[in-house]
């Protein structure tokens, strides 16, 4: 009987010390540094901030300096593939976390925690299937967020188009509003075929990926997937709370096959999912999957 007990006793020690660290990753940012070889030989490189899924509340003053302090990167373009919000009253917190990167050329897209607050879930449920919305959701200020955004210079690219000059390239941009809500709907057609073209999206579904390479994408930015969140050490993300697959959870891949650069990837184009800085306030923690910020540098392809 002592072994059983000795034994349930490091069981529940190992699972609280495990707690306790996804608490303090969950703390613990990062930026991660990415190349991708897309532009014309001899082209200036675009160094972009891909940043996505803050989940802010107003009492979280250390992520929201952490953020502010991005601008020291100097990117050339700020991509923002949404969740910013986590609570009714988190607008003013965003504009404020991001008030020095929208100084920037930027562009960006919703997600669905741009439009309704979270609720206590069981977290369990994220591990058979992708989230739902409850019945009676408190709907946020998304006008007020597209409108912060806007009037500091920023793209809104739900289900539109945009263009860019950037680094004296002509870049254009196709985006979707999320597609984890079904909001997502491909904007009309225009020209500018000639020019770089990236697609930006909230959640990572393959129909939109297959729909934004199709449109002309040669790199597409995703978040949502948080990267799985809570992950198996040396084996990676469970889910994507989604219908991605887990290997491509976060990071720089192809879709839909192998990288561009890599044998066999020639009909693929880039896809980077951002592991994204916060979580839902119910469930704040991240193990094996750090919070982060990507600078993905787009260079030139050798001649």
């Amino acid at each position: 009987m002592n072994s059983w007990v000795k034994a349930a006793g490091a069981v529940a020690s190992a699972g609280a010390g495990v707690l306790a660290w996804s608490l303090v990753e969950a703390r613990s940012y990062a930026v991660r540094q990415l190349t991708a070889q897309v532009l014309e030989p001899g082209a200036r490189p675009i160094r972009i901030l891909h940043l996505s899924d803050l989940h802010l509340t107003p009492s979280q003053t250390h992520k929201v300096e952490w953020v502010r302090s991005l601008a020291r990167y100097r990117p050339d373009l700020v991509v923002d593939t949404g969740d910013n919000l986590a609570h009714v009253d988190a607008v003013p917190t965003a504009l404020h976390a991001l008030g020095p990167l929208l100084e920037l050329p930027g562009v960006f897209v919703h997600g669905s925690n741009d439009y309704y607050a979270p609720r206590p879930k069981n977290p369990l449920t994220y591990l058979k299937r992708p989230t739902e919305l409850h019945d009676s959701p408190t709907r946020l200020d998304t006008d007020s967020l597209t409108a912060g955004f806007t009037s500091a210079g920023w793209l809104d690219l739900n289900n539109a188009r945009a263009s860019l000059e950037i680094g004296g390239q002509r870049v254009t941009f196709v985006g979707l509003d999320d597609p984890h809500l079904g909001l997502d709907a491909l904007p009309g057609t225009t020209g500018d075929a000639d020019s770089l073209r990236i697609g930006v999206t909230h959640a990572p579904y393959t129909r939109t990926l297959d729909a934004l390479r199709s449109d002309g994408a040669a790199v597409i930015l995703a978040g949502h997937t948080h990267g799985g969140q809570v992950c198996v050490p040396g084996y990676g993300a469970l889910v994507t709370n989604c219908d991605l697959d887990t290997s491509r959870a976060s990071g720089l891949h192809g879709w839909p096959g192998p990288r561009p650069d890599a044998p066999g990837g020639s009909e693929s184009v880039w896809l980077h999912v951002s592991a994204g800085v916060g979580t839902s306030p119910y469930a704040p923690v991240r193990l094996a999957c750090r919070p982060e910020v990507t600078m993905l540098t787009l260079m030139p392809r050798e001649a």
